[in-house]
């Protein structure tokens, strides 16, 4: 048994009432978030409203919303599961999911990541408007849509799982050849368009954001979708590397297969929904030796029942952990 490792999800995961039941009700996370939200001032209670209400000023889908929402409910989501006791050996984020890993690791504390939270979405809010396109083929079988320089590769989730990115026009022009094409695809939840050089100079003005920042060497192994490799302690205290990876390609699939050569005892997303779960149980090495996966959230369409699945996970991991059944942590 070697503990486990936390997958945290990034733009796309959200949705409305994404762990609101838990605030509130969970001791750790509702103090957590609260900090946050107290440390981005007015923005932090209008963020709060947005994401508590029944119709958001912003839309949750918008960077200045789905980005800081998404660090938050992430970070407080790990930081509960530490304050259980259970032994977290591995941290693997998608995206903006990679920032709340590396809070997590120790690597900068959370009135840090509010400041950089904010010079994100300050960064991003110039932009030109576009999204991500999610398509179900590997890349190589995109090469005819990938000749320009708008869209571009924006993510590898999966051997067959790739995302595109680009701005609003010349994504609508792929999405629709694609579809004439007979190859699935639909838009992933963003309106800019993440991991493309659309947003490298927002990710040059992010990286300045760092300036006052004090950097350490992560406490807890760190995996990065941005190199698929582990975060070295001199990339750790480098503003660059993590500012880069706004503009680059997410390589989510190569990271998860590093770390499953690390042979975590479980594998546990602590975000919003199940993405990251269901690529990580599509993954032979998962299959193979039965790891279990563990969301400790519902799916979008089940928000409802978001405390109950919250409890029900909690316990089985707990569980799992205490007496290595594996087969209470599969489902």
């Amino acid at each position: 048994m070697s503990g486990v490792a936390l997958l945290l999800p990034g733009q796309g995961a959200q949705h409305p009432g994404m762990a609101t039941a838990l605030y509130r009700t969970e001791p750790v996370f509702t103090a957590v978030l609260d900090e946050f939200f107290a440390e981005l001032g007015a923005e932090g209670d209008r963020l709060r409203a947005d994401w508590l209400g029944p119709r958001p000023v912003v839309p949750l889908d918008d960077a200045s919303r789905a980005q800081p929402l998404l660090f938050a409910i992430g970070y407080a989501m790990g930081r509960t599961v530490l304050a259980r006791g259970l032994e977290v050996t591995a941290l693997l984020g998608h995206s903006v999911g990679e920032l709340a890993a590396a809070a997590l690791a120790g690597v900068f504390d959370l009135p840090a990541a509010a400041g950089i939270m904010r010079a994100r979405t300050a960064a991003l809010a110039g932009v030109p408007p576009g999204g991500l396109l999610a398509v179900a083929a590997a890349p190589e079988r995109l090469t005819r849509w990938l000749g320009g320089p708008d869209p571009v590769l924006g993510a590898v989730n999966a051997p067959g799982q790739t995302v595109l990115a680009g701005t609003g026009p010349a994504l609508d022009a792929v999405e629709k050849s694609l579809l004439d094409n007979g190859i699935g695809c639909r838009r992933i939840g963003a309106r800019q368009p993440f991991h493309s050089p659309a947003v490298a100079d927002a990710a040059a003005e992010f990286e300045a954001g760092f300036a006052t920042v004090r950097l350490r060497p992560p406490r807890i192994p760190v995996w990065s979708a941005s190199t698929g490799e582990p975060v070295r302690p001199d990339q750790a205290v480098s503003p660059g590397f993590w500012a880069r990876q706004l503009a680059g390609p997410v390589w989510f699939h190569r990271a998860l297969d590093g770390l499953l050569g690390t042979r975590p005892g479980a594998l546990v997303e602590t975000g919003p929904g199940r993405s990251l779960s269901m690529l990580a149980r599509r993954h032979p090495v998962v299959r193979r030796r039965r790891i279990p996966v563990l969301p400790l959230l519902p799916a979008a369409t089940a928000t409802a029942a978001t405390a109950a699945r919250w409890h029900e996970a909690k316990h089985r991991l707990t569980d799992f952990l205490s007496n290595g059944e594996k087969g209470k942590a599969t489902s």
